[in-house]
């Protein structure tokens, strides 16, 4: 039940040597690369000197995640969400550094957030639900498809626009040794076999080919700029 700091994922940027142990998330959204609202509150954001203090600007309901008071220090925090501090006016969003590691970046539409979608389901009477990569489930029609995004106002989840996975959409890839890095879809190959499906990408360093997993729609064809403030 215990994360020993040299063992950390990746994307916590934080010193590895100072100290044995940090803290650890509780179940929830994102997956095993979230991490502590704690850790966002004291290393990345410093506006907390202990996790101590974290703790108590966390539990006196100071904090915001996705446009709710989220009181438990161990809360798991992942890409794109946004942290806001209701008391100074300020609202963040978690990005990636050149590093793949996770970042906050000041912004200005604390109200929007993007998810990918990575499943659908049928439910009760016929109704379609979008299974999306941080957990969340919303109620849908069927033009959504998976690898598809969706711009959501938060905090209640109601869908303001569609992002599509096709040639020439704006992405992010948030996996792999290019994590961080945007471009445009160039191609995509269908692999057969368990193999993972290959997207091609051109980036400002050129062009990558990476995995569709690493693969996150941030913009529209012919846009140049993701529908969200990435605060760079």
């Amino acid at each position: 039940m215990h994360q020993k700091r040299i063992s950390a994922p990746k994307t916590y940027k934080i010193p590895r040597k100072e100290g044995k142990w940090i803290v650890r998330t509780i179940p929830g959204p994102h997956d095993k690369e979230a991490i502590p609202l704690a850790l966002v509150i004291r290393d990345l954001l410093q506006y907390a000197d202990t996790l101590r203090e974290a703790r108590k600007i966390i539990s006196s309901g100071e904090v915001l995640v996705d446009g709710v008071v989220r009181k438990d220090y161990k809360f798991p925090i992942g890409l794109f969400d946004v942290i806001t501090i209701p008391k100074l006016e300020k609202s963040y969003r978690v990005i990636f550094d050149e590093k793949g590691r996770y970042i906050l970046r000041e912004i200005e539409d604390a109200e929007k957030k993007i998810y990918k979608i990575l499943n659908k389901t049928i439910i009760r009477k016929g109704k379609v639900q979008l299974n999306l990569f941080d957990g969340t489930n919303i109620l849908a029609t069927n033009d959504y498809k998976t690898k598809d995004s969706v711009l959501l106002k938060i905090p209640e989840k109601r869908i303001l626009d569609h992002l599509k996975f096709e040639e020439g959409a704006l992405i992010m890839i948030v996996g792999g040794t290019h994590a961080g890095e945007m471009g445009k879809i160039k191609s995509y190959k269908v692999v057969k076999g368990s193999g993972s499906n290959l997207v091609t990408v051109e980036t400002a360093i050129g062009e990558i080919t990476t995995t569709e997993n690493y693969v996150f729609v941030v913009g529209k064809k012919g846009n140049e700029k993701p529908v969200i403030d990435l605060g760079v």
